[in-house]
């Protein structure tokens, strides 16, 4: 659990303790009762302390915003043994943790303001309950543009539902709907989280932030800073590709994504993942997915691959970031031949990447303003398979986009952020973006 929810989960633990003492007449047996839940009282509230006062100290350390990671063991295990103990002990007196973000957004393009749009983009609410000091189960419910029926945008889905238990120490088991472990966005993903009203365009065109699919995995922490994740899950769908759109031109993976809504599952997928943090202030990592997309539905066979490489180097006031994605789908050429002439092919390979510079300028008490830029490109149809001569389309061109702007964080769990986006292909694209987000 990262500071943010730990934080959050404090809050809810001292209301539990102020509860349990003002119930205490009504509940002890005797005086000696009454005094035993004062000095259990006493010994929580020194525990809190403890863990507020780390969680402050990691803060500073990292000179981010915190982020609401959606699980509490890499974060323990990034944290340290000292803090994962301390971390280990308070959860285990908690029982059930609410979360919750959310996102309002404004966008106007600079050559079409008739276009400009206001939206919710985003609103979820989530639960942690805590079985007992081993086991918990996650879930996180999201609407998506407010409203969501036949002839509305929006979207109600699922977004994490799963169950963890400590195997040991460093080990732990999750079994369910679970977000993968790629890049610096997908489990990381809350307003909070990120520069710019908007998620970058690799980790939501290459990378199809948010992903998650359901699920096997492991999660192993390592006491040199290591965290290894593993598992078996679900996969893609190539029938769910519609050569008629322009979804795929978007967004490649997004637009055959399955989000375990009656997701084919006879091709399982297979992926893995490395994060080290054993500097203070630096993450390095990496990911890799792979698995058939076809299900038996068709004739010819098809692999999805995916894999990225990522960094995040907070030194002092800075912030520098960077992913790379690459994804590939084999054998599209079969796929291909009888949507010839259609709007979107598949593609043969895709990628992207970014590199973003933040700065920590200006705070004063609750208040802190961080400007940003960041430059990105991306292809989301580098290349095509080989259809013959005249037939084979050629690669898309390669987008970039370079977006400057500010969050100006209220806290570490409200922020208000400004940008600009300008396209060096599609200009038409060019925007200014207001924001609005918390987490907690």
């Amino acid at each position: 659990m990262t500071p943010t929810r730990w934080q959050g989960s404090v809050a809810s633990a001292a209301m539990s303790a102020s509860l349990a003492l003002a119930c205490g007449p009504a509940l002890a047996q005797s005086n000696d009762a009454q005094a035993a839940l004062a000095a259990r009282l006493d010994q929580l509230a020194d525990e809190l302390a403890t863990v507020k006062a780390e969680l402050a100290r990691l803060q500073q350390q990292q000179a981010a915003n915190a982020t609401n990671a959606p699980t509490a063991a890499p974060a323990a295990v990034a944290a340290g043994p000292a803090v994962a103990a301390q971390g280990a002990g308070l959860l285990a007196e908690l029982v059930t943790v609410l979360t919750s973000y959310g996102e309002l957004s404004y966008n106007r393009p600079t050559r079409g303001a008739k276009n400009a749009v206001a939206d919710v983009r985003r609103f979820v609410l989530g639960y942690q309950h805590r079985f007992d000091d081993k086991t918990k189960v996650v879930t996180e419910l999201e609407v998506e543009h407010a409203a969501s029926s036949s002839s509305d945008p929006g979207e109600v889905e699922v977004e994490q539902a799963y169950l963890e238990r400590q195997l040991s120490s460093n080990v732990a088991a999750r079994a369910g709907l679970f977000l993968m472990p790629f890049g610096l966005l997908n489990e990381n993903h809350e307003p909070t989280a990120f520069y710019g009203v908007e998620r970058n365009f690799v980790e939501t065109a290459i990378i199809p932030s948010t992903w998650r699919e359901g699920g096997l995995q492991f999660v192993v922490g390592f006491d040199n800073g290591l965290t290894a994740q593993a598992g078996v899950t679900t996969g893609f769908d190539l029938g769910k590709w519609d050569a008629t759109s322009n979804e795929g031109a978007e967004s490649p993976l997004g637009s055959i994504h399955q989000e375990m809504a009656l997701a084919k599952a006879r091709d399982l997928s297979v992926f893995g993942a490395l994060n080290w943090r054993g500097i203070p202030g630096l993450l390095l990592g990496g990911s890799i997915f792979t698995g058939g997309a076809t299900h038996g539905q068709t004739v010819a066979s098809s692999r999805v691959t995916l894999w990225d490489l990522h960094a995040r180097y907070t030194p002092g006031k800075w912030d520098f970031s960077s992913v790379y994605g690459r994804g590939t789908i084999s054998n599209t050429a079969a796929f291909n031949a009888p949507l010839i002439g259609s709007l979107t092919l598949i593609p043969k390979s895709f990628d992207g990447w970014y590199g973003q510079a933040a700065y920590h300028l200006w705070s004063s008490g609750d208040y802190a303003l961080s400007p940003f830029a960041r430059w990105e490109q991306f292809n989301t149809a580098r290349s095509y398979a080989n259809l013959g001569a005249g037939l084979t389309p050629p690669g898309a061109r390669t987008e970039r986009v370079i977006t400057v702007g500010a969050n100006f964080n209220i806290g570490s769990s409200i922020v208000v952020k400004a940008d600009y986006q300008r396209f060096r292909e599609n200009r038409d694209n060019n925007r200014f973006d207001l924001g609005l987000g918390w987490s907690f």
